[in-house]
């Protein structure tokens, strides 16, 4: 079992810049595939982006990338969404999930575990 903590949300411009983070505890990250999704208001969940346990390839949506990066640091057992040049379309509930598979995926289905979610509002 583990348990997944976001944080980093928050009110920007449009153009700027935010770091969500996601802290487990229970278990090592090191033990699972990650992603990060969002939801909007009225909208279904989609997901933003996705690394596997270790190396692998990373995923992004068609619509972040190149804006955003998702990376983890193993020793702060924390998972990390990088965003760049936001726009107000990117505002959402933004969600971290820990999956048992090896390899990233974009699929909300195949992933174990979520966080609470981090509010990430961009105003135009």
């Amino acid at each position: 079992q583990v348990q997944l903590v976001e944080s980093g949300g928050g009110l920007v411009q449009a153009g700027g810049s935010l770091r969500l983070s996601c802290v487990a505890s229970g278990r090592t990250l090191r033990s699972y595939a990650m992603g990060w999704f969002r939801q909007a208001p009225g909208k279904e969940r989609e997901f933003v982006a996705a690394m596997p346990r270790i190396g692998g390839t990373i995923y992004y949506a068609d619509s972040v990338k190149g804006r955003f990066t998702i990376s983890r640091d193993n020793a702060k057992n924390t998972v990390y969404l990088q965003m760049s040049t936001l726009k107000p379309e990117d505002t959402a509930v933004y969600y971290c999930a820990g999956s048992k598979r090896l390899t990233a995926t974009s699929q909300d289905d195949m992933y174990d575990y979520w966080g609470q979610g981090t509010q990430v509002t961009v105003s135009s």
